[in-house]
């Protein structure tokens, strides 16, 4: 028979639960569940576990570090929400510390890994229907829309409604009529999908959706591509974010059209790839700085508490035409 100790793990997997859950029991975290306090102090009896007190003692300890969870490292949205981060968190000394959600394999969640961190906050910059973020410890912010956000949590977010309605706009103003859309999973997608199509309702015309999914540049290729050969008749692309448009140029060169002569391709984030002289894209500014100044001086308020719960702002984005639309050929 093993004569180890009992560790945390132990304890989650008798009482049901996440180790970030057992965590919060043990430090005698407020807003935990009666049901699953129950379980973890029932299991801790019945285990005999017992916590280790000098790591307990320092996790009350501020850390000056800040967690930030995301989902994709390879989408360029996140360089300028982190630069904005950074600028208001640096000069108060806490550092940060990047979690990809999608590179997580160590056997726990991304929300149990950035809270075995110590953090003083977190920034969640991803869809978070499956972080299970009701009995977080630490304050924390929501960064973009996001699926199943909480009502209550503190949210900055871009006005992805508007952004998406002003894209639709330049394309139909430009005299396109079958316009196409790229969309993306996720609660930003969704919100940029619905206003597509309910622009496009309201200007009378029909509606071309062929991709909704990870938003890759190889997705925004293949399906591109898909697009086109089924409607060759689409003279405009509206693609829900830069890296899916980078991939529709790629399909156009493929066909041998010509951006904008042949076909118009607008994104939306304005990252620095769309800045770029090469690629000179049209796209919809997000303020994706912005959103991550202002989710850091939020989280900075929550963590001194100086601020109430349940802050939603939304940053108005705006229309930044420069190469890769232009009228309808005649």
């Amino acid at each position: 028979m093993s004569t180890s100790r009992p560790t945390i793990y132990d304890v989650a997997r008798e009482a049901g639960v996440s180790k970030s859950l057992v965590s919060l029991v043990i430090r005698g975290a407020p807003n935990v569940s009666a049901q699953s306090q129950a379980a973890v102090e029932e299991a801790i009896r019945k285990l005999n576990y017992q916590p280790n007190r000098a790591a307990s003692d320092l996790a009350a300890k501020h850390t000056q570090l800040i967690t930030i969870l995301i989902d994709d490292y390879s989408n360029p949205w996140f360089v300028d929400l982190l630069r904005g981060l950074d600028e208001v968190f640096s000069p108060k000394g806490y550092r940060l510390s990047v979690i990809d959600s999608s590179t997580v394999n160590r056997g726990g969640d991304p929300l149990a890994n950035a809270l075995s961190m110590r953090p003083d906050g977190i920034v969640i910059a991803q869809d978070i229907d499956s972080l299970g973020i009701a009995d977080t410890p630490v304050p924390y912010v929501i960064a973009g829309t996001r699926i199943d956000s909480p009502t209550a949590a503190d949210t900055i977010t871009n006005d992805d409604a508007l952004g998406a309605r002003l894209a639709t706009e330049h394309l139909l103003d430009l005299g396109h009529t079958a316009i196409g859309h790229l969309s993306m999973a996720g609660g930003a997608g969704e919100i940029r999908r619905s206003s597509f199509a309910a622009t496009m309702d309201g200007a009378g015309q029909g509606i071309v959706s062929s991709y909704r999914g990870p938003a890759t540049e190889a997705a925004g290729y293949v399906n591109t591509l898909e697009l086109l050969r089924a409607h060759p008749g689409i003279t405009a692309v509206f693609a829900a974010n830069d890296v899916m448009a980078i991939g529709a140029l790629g399909a156009a060169r493929e066909l041998g059209l010509e951006v904008p002569g042949d076909l118009s391709i607008i994104g939306y984030d304005n990252t620095a790839l769309a800045q770029t002289r090469l690629i000179n894209l049209s796209t919809i500014d997000d303020d994706s700085l912005g959103v991550g100044r202002n989710s850091g001086a939020l989280l900075l308020a929550l963590i001194d508490g100086r601020q109430p719960r349940g802050i939603r702002r939304s940053l108005e984005p705006s229309l930044v035409v420069r190469g890769t639309t232009a009228p309808r050929a005649r």
